[in-house]
């Protein structure tokens, strides 16, 4: 059960509104083919985003690094879902899981590679990149660090700036789970 009852537009103040229309609004908004509806059938923002609403300064922020993580980022769909996705499996995150399994299905991830997520184990990549990103975020997740031997193939797979992206979605996706893990989203 969440602990927080979901804003309304009506009752919201003038800049968690903005905020809303922002968000609803965005890329994520309903008929644009985001990962899963961000609201509900009372127009409540749903998962992370009815949080947000709650500190409108930092919870605009916040979507605005969210979306230039699934939006403006170079991994590709694939790269970035199966990402998330650990993420979502280690942090037990059920609305991340759910959400970005849609979008791990739309960017190509198959259905044994989603179970093999879902279940915290290892999918098996053809890819070499995708390979080294999948180790690449679960260090980040379980260690919160990389040694220098992950460092160097994590560099040599995605490049710096690639890296830097990746660590980004590490914590923002962590962040959110940590969000709706403390307001019980489901």
């Amino acid at each position: 059960m969440s602990r927080l009852t979901g804003l309304r537009p009506a009752d919201m103040d003038d800049e968690q509104r903005d905020l809303y229309d922002r968000i609803v609004g965005s890329r994520r908004g309903p008929g644009t083919g985001g990962a899963a509806p961000v609201v509900d059938d009372d127009g409540a923002l749903r998962g992370p985003f009815d949080a947000m609403l709650r500190a409108p300064g930092i919870g605009d922020a916040l979507q605005n690094l969210g979306a230039g993580i699934r939006f403006r980022g170079a991994l590709s769909g694939r790269e970035r879902e199966l990402a998330i996705l650990v993420v979502a499996a280690h942090w037990r995150s059920a609305f991340e899981q759910q959400a970005h399994e849609a979008a791990g299905r739309a960017a190509g991830l198959t259905e044994d590679e989603l179970a093999a997520l879902r279940d915290g184990a290892d999918p098996a990549l053809d890819d070499a990149r995708e390979a080294v990103l999948l180790a690449t975020v679960r260090s980040l997740a379980v260690d919160g660090d990389l040694d220098d031997t992950a460092y160097t193939a994590a560099v040599d797979a995605l490049g710096e700036p690639g890296l830097f992206e990746l660590t980004t979605l590490v914590g923002y996706y962590a962040t959110l789970a940590l969000q709706m893990r403390v307001f019980r989203v489901g």
